[in-house]
């Protein structure tokens, strides 16, 4: 519809800038060299050994490349990968709300069901006591998206010690997306599950490129577990897609091989992408959720009385020229006074949405 209606598209979370220019030339490189031809099916050697290098320095813990690491396209497949892996027909799997749309889909395609808790905005915290009425159903596991799509939430280092200890207490696995690790503003800090006390032999660790390197359409993705975990994964991967594109592994080591400088180079471009578009919404007068990691923002449209945000998202390309998602796409609960926005753009195509957002309210009024 953004295509359709020439609209600024900040619905799907993919950057309209380029991924760094060593990845780049190290992939021209490779389309003349190679390798062409299948990798190692959960991952090439040398991709895993970087990655393994990398995430033990973040992580806090020694992972093994050969035995704890398994490679796929993207995040999306680890995730599903995960999820296989894990759970079994008529087993129970807890899901946060709002939640990226896959995960209910991975745990209804594994035979499993979702059992979905609430995340409550503005700060979007879960009750304690759900979460155990949850776990008191015996879940399998339970899906940790932090950052959060789509409300930018950061889990605290107290929240993620309630949802270990009932992990632990009732004996379940944790699938974590971690795709936005590099993406939490100030004062927040990401904190990874699996480095939590008796937590890295139930947790399943899955994370891309894709954010960190503005390469979404490369799909590079993995999973980290314990080898008895990550032999099983790598057994469900095989059967999925065998492998991840090995010329794009071979180019991606550069970016695995970057110094924490990068790092801290990519959140200070976006934490400037996020302030530059907040300041944009608070001068037009639009009602948010202050996103703390990740970059997407939900934008309360509560003032408009729509009982359709779907509908407010097509008038909103339509009339105003900006593309977004309809908020009900990512709650079970029934929600539709929100819509999801994203920053990951450049500042020029930031400016030019806000420009458009100016006209907001006359544009839309009527809706």
């Amino acid at each position: 519809m953004s295509m359709q209606y020439g609209a600024v598209n900040l619905s799907q979370g993919f950057p309209d800038f380029d991924p760094p220019h060593e990845i780049l030339d190290r992939l021209a490189e490779v389309a003349l060299s190679g390798p062409h031809q299948y990798s190692v099916t959960w991952g090439a050697h040398n991709f895993r050994a970087a990655l393994a290098e990398k995430q033990s320095r973040l992580m806090g813990m020694p992972i093994d490349p050969e035995t704890e690491i398994v490679v796929t396209c993207g995040s999306t497949e680890a995730m599903m990968a995960a999820m296989m892996t894990v759970a079994n027909r008529r087993d129970k799997v807890i899901v946060f709300s709002p939640f990226y749309e896959n995960y209910g889909a991975d745990a209804i395609l594994s035979g499993a069901t979702p059992l979905y808790v609430p995340l409550r905005p503005p700060a979007f915290r879960f009750d304690p006591g759900e979460l155990e009425a949850a776990f008191k159903q015996r879940p399998k596991a339970l899906i940790l998206c932090n950052p959060s799509n789509p409300s930018g939430k950061v889990f605290s280092l107290d929240e993620l010690t309630v949802i270990a200890d009932l992990a632990k207490k009732y004996d379940a696995y944790v699938i974590t997306d971690e795709v936005y690790e590099h993406i939490v503003y100030e004062p927040n800090r990401h904190v990874y599950m699996a480095s939590l006390p008796g937590m890295r032999e139930r947790t399943l660790s899955c994370s891309s490129l894709s954010k960190t390197y503005s390469m979404t359409g490369w799909r590079l993705g993995y999973i980290i577990a314990p080898p008895e975990i990550a032999d099983t994964a790598r057994k469900v991967h095989d059967f999925l897609t065998v492998g991840a594109a090995s010329p794009l592994q071979e180019a991606a080591v550069v970016g695995l091989r970057f110094g924490d400088g990068y790092y801290r180079d990519l959140l200070r471009a976006y934490t400037e992408k996020r302030d530059l578009f907040l300041d944009g919404l608070d001068r037009i007068g639009i009602t948010y959720a202050k996103p703390e990691g990740a970059y997407y923002v939900l934008l309360d449209i509560s003032e408009f009385g729509c009982k359709s945000d779907l509908e407010f998202c097509v008038e909103l390309a339509k009339r105003v020229g900006v593309g977004a998602v309809p908020g009900s796409s990512f709650f079970k609960e029934s929600v539709n006074h929100l819509i999801r926005l994203h920053f990951a753009k450049k500042n020029d195509t930031l400016y030019e949405a806000l420009n458009r957002l100016e006209s907001f309210r006359t544009k839309m009024k009527k809706i």
